[in-house]
């Protein structure tokens, strides 16, 4: 989740800084808050870019290497941006919830035993980002077949070459986004939850329970919601499958993009429903 532009600011005036919001800095519709300045993402889908325009406006984390599209999606490397650049944008798409036409989603077998460490380089802040993260994802378990799993003895040597869990959440500094996840389908290498400082400070509107309750999502294999017709604005690509009825309140839509939750992030029915169609409704 990026900062917000100055358009988006001024939706919330008087509410001060908005704080955790997920925004592209090189992909369609909705506005990005860009490290270098503030304005409104172009639809790359209907214009003529080419790569080295496309990867030169693309966020590149300096440690990780990794490209940031759509707002907290990673790509590993030049490789994965160029494939992505040839599979998805040259035909106006700018993420990824399907590969090779089928769902991108963890198997029966992953489902319920998705581990995760939570680095101790959190250091005053371990303590709330463990309670944050696990009451987003008790969220997801309470309506779908689907179990994230705190490894705490993992938390000292919590990072992407852990492979005793099957993602790390990090503190990074001075990023564009708030916090970024990864889809099913990421290599290890780049199945990190990311969360700037910026986001473990007060936040406005949002909670940083909610702001995990989106990223875990994305973690689930969902979509923005907001890029289906429906929404009317930041239209992204029309490569998804269709869970529930369009939702404007759900989880995983921008408020700014014609969503009508101001609220925290929690889930819907809808939401509930989505989720138990494509994992099985939870184990009680």
């Amino acid at each position: 989740m990026s900062h917000l532009s100055t358009e988006s600011r001024g939706l919330l005036h008087g509410h001060g800084t908005l704080g955790l919001l997920v925004l592209s800095l090189a992909s369609a519709g909705c506005a990005a808050g860009a490290p270098a300045g503030d304005e409104i993402s172009e639809q790359v889908g209907d214009t003529e870019v080419s790569f080295d325009e496309f990867e030169a406006r693309t966020y590149r984390e300096p440690e990780s290497g990794v490209y940031i599209v759509d707002g907290d999606i990673p790509l590993e490397g030049l490789d994965g941006l160029e494939d992505f650049y040839e599979r998805h944008v040259q035909r106006g798409a700018l993420i990824i919830d399907q590969s090779r036409g089928r769902d991108v989603r963890w198997s029966d077998r992953e489902k319920r035993n998705l581990s995760y460490c939570v680095s101790e380089a959190f250091g005053d802040d371990h303590g709330a980002v463990v309670s944050a993260m696990e009451s987003a994802a008790a969220a997801w378990g309470e309506v779908a077949d689907v179990r994230f799993v705190h490894r705490a003895d993992q938390d000292g040597a919590c990072d992407a070459r852990n492979k005793r869990v099957v993602f790390d959440v990090r503190p990074v500094e001075g990023q564009p986004y708030y916090a970024r996840a990864f889809f099913p389908d990421s290599s290890r290498r780049a199945r990190n939850l990311l969360i700037d400082s910026a986001a473990l400070g007060p936040l406005d509107l949002w909670t940083l329970t909610g702001v995990l309750r989106h990223e875990l999502g994305h973690a689930l294999g969902f979509r923005h919601e907001h890029t289906r017709p429906e929404a009317g604005a930041c239209f992204e690509d029309d490569g998804w499958r269709a869970l529930t009825p369009y939702d404007a309140g759900s989880v995983m839509h921008y408020p700014w993009c014609n969503g009508t939750n101001w609220g925290d992030l929690d889930l819907t029915e809808n939401d509930a429903r989505g989720a138990a169609a494509l994992y099985g409704p939870p184990c009680r």
